[in-house]
């Protein structure tokens, strides 16, 4: 039997030598292009026990530790209501990585599950705002999720196909109910095929889906059964098989916004027209 700290020592060893392109450098590179992390900051990582987070977690551990900006971080588990062996798996998760957890209670999914209309909905709002308050309650100023890049480019398609607006997800945002608190999201530049494989070359198991009013979804790697993010998925995969690149085609577009070109945007909550410029407009 592994000692937890074979484990973690493992695991730290192949982020920064097997997995370093893959993970350890799109993580570096996605704090520093977006300055997601500042001298002085006291960061809650938010940690779910599924295998982004807790990769986020273990990356954030080691970055605390080797980097030469200052920054504090907290390890912070929300349980929203799990089952008694979700929360033990990610209590033994935390222990074979080395992870400090701060854990706290509320009654979110007995709230989320009692409603028929958008119980999902409710239940991420409720999270947000319950790891916000906490958060804050620690004296945090910025709460870490662990959105990675196909996160990304599947939230600006699903924007586009069923939500019917171009509509992206940025690496940091400020709150707005949370004043002085910022959202970052430093697996930004990371692909969840790579974090699979780290979870996979290491042998470690986490929580797909401990969402018990969607318990009855199927398991699958990336953690959905039958869904609209689990249709975009699939459509990316077979777009892949004319184009490789077109991950990386939808991922560089949102940073190149050409918003000449639209007849309409919405910025700062309000509607603009292109007609509102089309004085100024000129052809080649």
């Amino acid at each position: 039997m592994i000692e937890p700290t074979d484990t973690a020592g493992r695991a730290e060893h192949s982020i920064t030598k097997k997995f370093r392109a893959a993970l350890w450098t799109p993580f570096i590179t996605a704090i520093k292009r977006y300055e997601l992390i500042s001298p002085g900051d006291r960061i809650a990582v938010c940690v779910s026990g599924g295998k982004d987070s807790m990769l986020l977690a273990k990356m954030t551990q080691m970055l605390n530790r080797y980097t030469e900006i200052p920054f504090e971080a907290v390890y912070l588990v929300m349980d929203p209501g799990y089952t008694e062996a979700n929360r033990k798996k990610i209590e033994e998760n935390a222990a074979l990585l080395d992870l400090p957890l701060e854990i706290f209670e509320t009654n979110v999914f007995s709230v989320a599950n009692r409603q028929e209309k958008n119980p999902c909905y409710l239940c991420a709002k409720m999270r947000r705002g319950h790891l916000y308050s906490r958060a804050k309650e620690l004296g945090c100023n910025k709460i870490a999720l662990g959105h990675h890049f196909n996160d990304v480019i599947e939230t600006t398609l699903m924007a586009m196909l069923y939500g019917s607006q171009l509509q992206g997800m940025i690496p940091k945002l400020k709150s707005l109910n949370f004043e002085g608190m910022e959202l970052i999201r430093p697996l930004y530049c990371v692909h969840e095929e790579d974090i699979i494989a780290w979870k996979r070359y290491n042998g470690l198991e986490f929580l797909n889906c401990a969402c018990r009013f969607t318990e009855q979804i199927a398991a699958s790697e990336s953690g959905l059964g039958s869904s609209k993010r689990k249709e975009t998925k699939m459509l990316i995969e077979s777009l892949k098989k004319n184009n490789p690149d077109i991950e990386k085609s939808i991922f560089n577009s949102i940073h190149s916004v050409c918003l000449d070109t639209f007849p309409g945007y919405k910025t700062g909550g309000e509607f603009h027209s292109f007609l509102e410029r089309y004085g100024e407009t000129k052809t080649e």
